[in-house]
């Protein structure tokens, strides 16, 4: 399987963009990226004053081609490039080695 990382960094956003974050996942992105064509599942994470980033597996290389490819073109202008005010600073693919689910099981949720 295929990966992505998207990240900006927190370092110079403004006072509150954790939560502005937040809201926008749990009120656009999630239901966005919920059933895409080609993608396995997507991680949003953060480290408030760090970073924000979204981390998506894909079924092809061919599907996160052609994802990372369209993003790329427009990060600058991204929902998440707006809300935060700048860019993100790394968008970079990598292999999926493995994924486990545990014990207690998977919970989808626009918010945690």
């Amino acid at each position: 399987m295929k990966g992505l990382t998207v990240r900006w960094s927190l370092a110079d956003a403004p006072a509150g963009v954790e939560e502005q974050l937040a809201a926008y996942v749990a009120d656009t992105s999630h239901a966005r990226f919920t059933g895409q064509d080609g993608l396995r599942f997507k991680t949003w994470r953060c480290r408030p004053g760090e970073w924000f980033e979204g981390c998506y597996v894909f079924a092809s290389d061919e599907a996160r081609e052609a994802f990372q490819e369209g993003f790329t073109r427009t990060a600058a202008e991204s929902p998440g490039s707006q809300i935060i005010g700048s860019a993100p600073i790394l968008i970079e693919e990598c292999d999926i080695v493995a994924v486990a689910e545990g014990g207690s099981g998977f919970l989808a949720a626009g918010r945690y």
